[in-house]
């Protein structure tokens, strides 16, 4: 095996682990699973605020997620859906729960918790609809109130 061969993996040292400790192998970026896409719906909710200034909110973090498929939303919660690329339900899970965090002073969001998440794939969302159950078709696109 020379130095640069395929078989030969890089592997990350834990400095704080034992000298004889066994360091399992990181996967090569080819071993890793091709991104997918995730049909997101996050549901928050929190103290009444006023339908405009959600609505602004809600418009701007559309124009800053450009995936965002629809909002809807009340006084004291909303629902968000959208499309997540992402490498698997864990990955997208993970950013869906951070979305409106993450967002909530640049869009200008109310101070709301999460308080709902459902990620499907997309193979998922479409046998859904196929059967007559799941989320309704995302139409029409855009922010509007329940």
């Amino acid at each position: 095996m020379t130095r640069n061969s395929p078989e030969r993996a890089l592997v990350s040292v834990d400095s704080a682990a034992p000298e004889d400790a066994v360091v399992p192998q990181q996967g090569r970026p080819q071993d890793r699973a091709p991104a997918r896409l995730w049909h997101v719906t996050l549901s928050v909710a929190g103290p009444l605020t006023p339908l405009p200034e959600l609505r602004r909110g809600l418009e701007q973090l559309a124009n800053d997620h450009p995936f965002l498929l629809t909002s809807r939303y009340a006084p004291d919660h909303a629902e968000i859906r959208y499309w997540e690329e992402a490498r698997d339900v864990h990955d997208a899970a993970a950013i869906a729960l951070r979305l409106w965090g993450e967002h909530r002073s640049t869009a200008g969001l109310p101070p709301w918790e999460t308080v709902g998440l459902e990620v499907i794939d997309r193979e998922t969302y479409h046998q859904r609809l196929a059967e007559g159950y799941g989320p309704a078709p995302a139409v029409p696109v855009g922010v509007h109130p329940f």
